[in-house]
């Protein structure tokens, strides 16, 4: 198969994290002339010197032409602009960038954040548009591990956007031999399954710690992905967007794997470990801790039912002890797997 040139001649990735690195190396692979930056002074200082993130993914070399700084306003303007920042950063760093007024010539923002903002339930592009007005705002999603997009392995992900011309030209951004992009207008169901499969990873890890199996991980991950299709639907999204590579991709792919931040949070806590203490010691984001505070707040609000992210919520947010959540949904009175046609 062979590529074409991309629709973008410069683009400027927001936030030095591992994401936001290996995305940065991809699109210039893709012959995107690429501007990075991030807020950490003596990190992008680091980065420019060593050509390597050394905080997240140091076995990554970044290009010589890749711009690096910590300035906003040093960067030119360019055609995409990609946020690639946790979520509880993502409003102020848009804010940023509304004041530098680095959006104007902007053809398309792209947000790689996973997560749901806790003061107003709003989705990542929702405060995107509502920050940087202009061009309709995209989202990638999927099952995405930044340490192995950065070793160039296989992998898949999904870009929604509801202007399918935008969608068209960021899948041919990213379309790389390695790295398959697929297209969906269902903007509201691919972020809601992207935020929710955090705290469900979280869940996993905690299954796993207490060594309770393979059988009890199946059935965790498989009524996790009830919960998010009720969700989904409930907040205008499409189930089968749950089916996708932005719902059950994302959720296997974060519930069993050791890069997941949100399992390894959850395997710990499994094993004993206060969540301040595990906290303490890792220095990347896992989302899962306050998006199980927003997730939670939105179920309730539009009454979905969710014990599983309830329980969750019970111990990250309220001290109760794992044992006694896990207990909780054992308990649960015995009901019919498939909800009815009108069931939420």
């Amino acid at each position: 198969m062979t590529f074409s040139h991309t629709p973008f001649r410069k683009a400027i990735v927001l936030g030095a994290g591992s994401w936001g690195t290996s995305l940065a190396a991809t699109l210039h692979e893709r012959g995107v002339h690429v501007q990075f930056w991030g807020r950490d002074v003596s990190l992008m200082e680091s980065i420019r010197e060593r050509r390597s993130n050394s905080r997240y993914l140091p076995a990554l070399h970044l290009h010589e032409s890749i711009v690096v700084t910590h300035e906003l306003s040093s960067l030119e303007p360019a055609e995409l602009l990609l946020l690639a920042v946790p979520s509880g950063g993502l409003r102020s760093t848009a804010s940023l960038i509304a004041q530098h007024g680095l959006h104007r010539e902007a053809k398309t923002i792209l947000s790689c954040t996973k997560g749901i903002e806790l003061s107003t339930g709003k989705r990542m592009s929702e405060i995107v548009a509502e920050v940087l007005p202009g061009p309709c705002p995209a989202i990638m999603t999927g099952p995405n591990h930044a340490e192995e997009v950065s070793q160039r392995l296989a992998t898949a992900a999904v870009i929604a956007c509801a202007d399918a011309d935008q969608a068209l030209a960021l899948q041919s951004s990213f379309n790389l031999p390695w790295f398959r992009i697929y297209t969906s207008d269902d903007v509201i169901g691919a972020e809601w399954s992207g935020a929710m499969k955090n705290p469900y990873a979280i869940a996993a890890g905690i299954a796993r710690g207490l060594r309770l199996g393979d059988n009890a991980i199946a059935a965790l991950v498989t009524r996790a992905l009830a919960e998010m299709v009720r969700m989904v639907i409930s907040m205008g999204g499409r189930a089968e967007t749950c089916q996708g590579l932005a719902g059950v991709g994302d959720l296997v792919a974060t519930c069993y794997s050791e890069h997941s931040r949100n399992h390894r949070v959850g395997r710990l806590l499994g094993e004993g470990m206060s969540l301040n203490d595990i906290i303490a010691s890792s220095r990347m984001v896992a989302e899962g801790v306050p998006n199980t505070a927003s997730l939670h707040q939105s179920a309730k609000f539009h009454g979905v039912r969710t014990p599983l992210l309830d329980e969750i919520y019970a111990i990250l947010h309220q001290g109760k002890p794992v044992k006694q959540a896990i207990q909780s949904l054992l308990s649960r009175d015995p009901r019919p797997e498939v909800d009815g046609p009108n069931t939420i």
